[in-house]
């Protein structure tokens, strides 16, 4: 029999690449999300919300599942608000499905588990590269909620469990607030349309320093992995492509898809945000000229939070040994995953 699954959160970028795994894999696939921003084929859509426990156990009573998967959030003003908001998500999901026959949980979080909250975020980073067996930060961070609320859960309702761990997301999803991958695709179809120079919007330390990057299809196998391995059960595991790069080689691969010149690094900080508030009257006009889907920018770009991605100044990148002495070797070459991405958007319509 086909096995199937629940993804809490399906229209993200963990989601939507870990469905259209499943698909392939010949999965039966349930997907939640608050609306549909688009189709993913072979997913049975359930739009829900769950922050409303009513709602959630209503549309989920009928659903039958082996696995779950659960990778969204909701940002706020404060870490603690934070952890309130995203720990009931969670529970309110376990409490919707209390009861129900399922077998495995993978609970995608991230590399704030050794950065710390947005608000504190890189202030006291542990040593890199990270490890999964170094001890959490003594600070609030939602990351922690959600894994006590696993580890509670998993010990009530007898199931295993898996946490993945990813860095910075590239890969293909729309109006996702993490995926930096389309919001410099954005950045750069602006640049090269109005003849803007192509400005790293970071801090000197990314520029030059070593990072990792997550690609979309690399945590959709990882999370596969994931569900179906016995020694990725109740375990952490960092979740990153398994190469490094430096952000100066990746600016100048960006600039040549896109045609542009890379002036090097600025001469001082700047930022995405604050340049983009015409960003969505810009982009129509772009849309109109090559007949794209009608996205607005701000629908597709997320200027904040690559913001703070590339504007952190300490080094960030994670060890995956781990994941591969328990078996999972796969590798994936961070370069590739932006080109691939940008032929993909370009397929699609989404850029021009």
């Amino acid at each position: 029999m086909a096995k199937k699954a629940l993804i809490i959160g399906v229209t993200g970028m963990m989601g939507l690449n870990i469905a259209e795994k499943l698909v392939k894999e010949n999965w039966e696939v349930y997907g939640v999300s608050r609306k549909v921003k688009y189709p993913i084929k072979g997913v049975k859509h359930i739009t829900a919300d769950v922050e409303n426990l009513v709602d959630l156990r209503e549309k989920l009573k009928d659903i039958e599942f082996d696995t779950l998967f659960y990778g969204t959030w909701k940002k706020h003003d404060t870490e603690a608000e934070n952890c309130r908001v995203n720990g009931n998500m969670l529970q309110n999901t376990f409490d919707a499905i209390s009861g129900k026959k399922f077998s495995r949980v993978v609970l995608i979080t991230g590399l704030k588990h050794y950065l710390g909250p947005f608000e504190a975020y890189a202030s006291t980073p542990m040593d890199t590269p990270f490890h999964e067996t170094q001890s959490r930060l003594n600070i609030e961070n939602f990351y922690y909620t959600q894994e006590d609320i696993l580890f509670a859960e998993a010990k009530k309702q007898k199931f295993d469990w898996t946490v993945l761990r990813p860095h910075s997301m590239i890969g293909y999803a729309l109006g996702n607030v993490m995926n930096m991958g389309v919001t410099l695709a954005v950045y750069a179809s602006l640049c090269k349309e109005y003849n803007q120079p192509f400005i790293f919007p970071g801090s000197k330390e990314q520029y030059n320093g070593v990072v990792d990057l997550t690609d979309g299809i690399f945590i959709a196998e990882h999370a596969f992995w994931a569900a179906t391995s016995e020694k990725a059960k109740n375990e952490a595991f960092n979740s990153v492509n398994g190469d490094v790069i430096r952000w100066r080689q990746v600016w100048q691969v960006i600039a040549d898809y896109f045609g542009l010149k890379n002036p090097g690094y600025p001469e001082q900080y700047s930022p995405l945000e604050p340049r983009m508030g015409d960003a969505d009257e810009k982009w129509e006009k772009i849309v109109a000229k090559y007949s794209l889907e009608r996205f607005k920018a701000t629908e597709l770009a997320s200027w904040w939070h690559t913001d703070g991605d590339l504007g952190r100044q300490v080094e960030t990148f994670a060890d995956m040994g781990k994941s591969r002495r328990a078996g999972f070797g796969l590798v994936h070459v961070s370069f590739d995953s932006f080109t691939n991405l940008f032929d993909r958007l370009r397929a699609e319509k989404i850029i021009p």
